[in-house]
């Protein structure tokens, strides 16, 4: 078990089967840092072109296609007290004749961001908002394996691998798991958010720069199908499709998958759980493919 301390001298925005930046080992740790969605770094410097560009890919050792890639989130802090935004919803996610209603999507929001605070503010008060100060709650858009078959996917969408999900419950404390679909699984991460509401339904958080720590681990030989996720109350699954219902779809599809691999539930009692204790979130609803998420409490899990 190393603790490794990475530097990153260049990105992608594209997941895929890159040459690795680093070679590590199952129970290994990094330490690593970000930069936010246009490629400005901890010195708000713009360093490489946008979308999303991830830092890595992370080569981890003897895990091949048909393993699982356990990934442990174990610091992500944003590393400068600036962040940025947009004022306006998405268009799609409105009725189409209130679209011509909506603000500007040239028109930027500025942040500050207290990490000693945990809070980020408007830079800029507005008028009925005043001093508008949220608690800050970081997280990781976009991250992920290489997809199968050579494909590099663009950090803009998510599938299978992961990618784009902009789910903001992948928190520091969470353990993510993904499929495996090269050797090595090559793992990518940036497009760090200090804070964003369900859905990213602006199109954005507030996009700012990250340091992470992460830490990594195999199950040898567990192929799953969609990547999933723990914290200290829930299991959740995470499918990525367009249209939302597909995304629900896949999402619920694993978590059954699950519950019967894992929890040694049957069918009609997998079934059950879900119809009567399943929570859903949403995760991504601006994107080339939207993120729907599944939910099962682990205290109706606890006597499996």
């Amino acid at each position: 078990m190393t603790r490794h301390r990475f530097t990153p001298t260049h990105y992608f925005t594209t997941i895929g089967s890159h040459d690795p930046v680093l070679r590590i080992a199952p129970g290994d740790s990094v330490q690593t840092t970000t930069v936010d969605a246009w490629g400005f770094d901890a010195s708000n410097t713009q360093v490489v072109q946008p979308p999303n560009p991830m830092t890595g890919p992370f080569d981890v050792e003897g895990a091949q296609p048909g393993d699982t890639l356990v990934v442990r989130l174990d610091r992500l802090t944003p590393n400068r007290d600036s962040g940025w935004g947009r004022p306006g919803l998405a268009t799609n996610v409105v009725d189409p004749d209130f679209v011509p209603t909506l603000p500007s999507r040239d028109d930027l929001l500025h942040w500050h961001i207290d990490v000693a605070a945990e809070t980020a503010s408007l830079r800029d008060a507005e008028p009925k908002l005043g001093s508008f100060s949220l608690p800050l709650h970081p997280m990781l858009g976009c991250f992920g394996v290489a997809p199968l078959d050579g494909q590099a996917i663009s950090t803009a969408t998510s599938g299978e691998h992961g990618g784009n999900m902009d789910y903001n419950g992948f928190v520091q404390g969470v353990t993510v798991y993904f499929p495996v679909f090269v050797l090595g699984a090559l793992f990518h991460l940036g497009d760090g958010h200090a804070l964003q509401g369900d859905g990213e339904m602006s199109g954005t958080g507030i996009e700012t720069s990250f340091d992470v720590e992460f830490t990594v681990d195999l199950i040898k030989g567990k192929r799953i199908g969609w990547p999933r996720g723990e914290n200290a109350t829930h299991i959740f699954a995470a499918g990525n499709a367009r249209p939302l219902d597909q995304a629900t779809q896949h999402a619920t599809t694993e978590m059954v998958r699950w519950l019967q691999a894992d929890y040694g539930l049957s069918m009609r009692e997998a079934n059950i759980v879900i119809g009567y204790c399943v929570e859903y979130d949403l995760g991504n609803m601006f994107d080339p493919a939207y993120t729907m998420i599944c939910k099962i409490a682990k205290r109706w899990l606890s006597n499996r």
